[in-house]
């Protein structure tokens, strides 16, 4: 396993940080892409370790985007593709969100094809916006490994939401459509997370704003006394289960052409308030209570994700865990 080179793009990302530490625990070799040296080397002093290395890709959107950096790497054999911008501010939906997600999968792909004939396996982050129901407070409907969203790009254009569900939607359908019409001598695995949670890979970056998922917390612990509760609700899962799923994607043959949806469960913003008033009393004294208990009360369609639990072998972490972790980081590093 020492020798395996593992080639990660979006390094710097939230998740992809998590996924470059666990590889260099298992003993993997890895090289990531960013976007400047100002971001590598950064990242190089946090993680420490000689079996790290990146290569600049400043635009995953432009044709042939990673031709070089992975014609230097003739040795990686695995390729984890995490670049893809998620937030909810773009001014321009198309160039910022949808361009970028559609574009830098298919450059990934084809440079795959075209220069890496040693890759073996290849995992793609997706979405559960991918799979996302018409409506997700739904009880009758039932949403699994199977479900397509059906958004359009017409709608995904209104607004800088349906934006970034639109970019994960038609990227990872880009994805599929390659395997078919391609035929890549390559297989590929797809991970569906929903809202992913927990703490940052390094202290240093719980500071400040916080990347879009993790920020839904931050934002809690900095509510003020009189201040509404968010009304913010979904799936949930710990970034620590979603770095190991993209480890497993690729190690077990079982993941082959499947689509992991990651989920360890569903939250309200009230539950994450509720955990750090019983965790975190001293502090959450200066918090809003809202109504204690109320999240209980929510209604979200089905998540069936077995086949997923199975292929991964792995008990996910609860929404106490993960909650509590992100927030005794972020207390310590205020």
């Amino acid at each position: 396993m020492s020798e395996t080179t593992v080639f990660v793009s979006g390094v710097t990302g939230y998740i992809a940080q998590h996924i470059v530490k666990q590889l260099l625990a298992k003993g993997y070799i890895v090289v990531g892409t960013v976007r400047s040296t100002e971001k590598g080397e950064k990242l190089k002093t946090s993680l420490n370790s000689d079996k790290f290395s990146y290569e600049i890709v400043k635009a995953i959107e432009e044709e042939g985007a990673f031709d070089e950096a992975l014609k230097k790497h003739p040795e990686a054999t695995i390729f984890l593709h995490t670049a893809s911008p998620f937030h909810f501010n773009a001014t321009d939906i198309e160039k910022q969100l949808i361009i970028p997600a559609i574009y830098g999968t298919k450059n990934a792909l084809k440079t795959i094809k075209q220069y890496g004939p040693q890759v073996k396996r290849v995992v793609v982050t997706s979405s559960y916006a991918a799979m996302f129901p018409k409506d997700d407070t739904d009880a009758t409907i039932t949403v699994n490994e199977n479900s397509w969203n059906a958004i359009t790009k017409e709608v995904a254009l209104t607004n800088p939401l349906f934006g970034y569900i639109g970019s994960k939607t038609f990227a990872e359908q880009a994805v599929w459509e390659f395997v078919k019409t391609e035929n890549p001598s390559f297989d590929v695995s797809v991970i569906n997370p929903v809202f992913v949670f927990g703490p940052q890979a390094f202290d240093e970056n719980a500071k400040g704003t916080l990347n879009t998922s993790a920020e839904i917390i931050n934002s809690i612990v900095q509510l003020k006394p009189d201040d509404n509760v968010p009304n913010i609700e979904g799936g949930y899962i710990d970034v620590r289960d979603v770095a190991a799923a993209h480890i497993i994607a690729f190690e077990k043959k079982e993941a082959i052409s499947q689509r992991l949806l990651l989920s360890a469960g569903r939250f309200t913003c009230q539950d994450i308030l509720d955990i750090l008033h019983e965790k975190f009393p001293e502090y959450a004294a200066n918090l809003p209570k809202g109504v204690p208990g109320s999240g209980k009360e929510a209604t979200f369609a089905v998540l069936d994700n077995k086949k997923t639990k199975e292929i991964l072998g792995f008990e996910l972490r609860n929404l106490e865990q993960t909650i509590t972790d992100s927030i005794k980081q972020i207390l310590t590093n205020k």
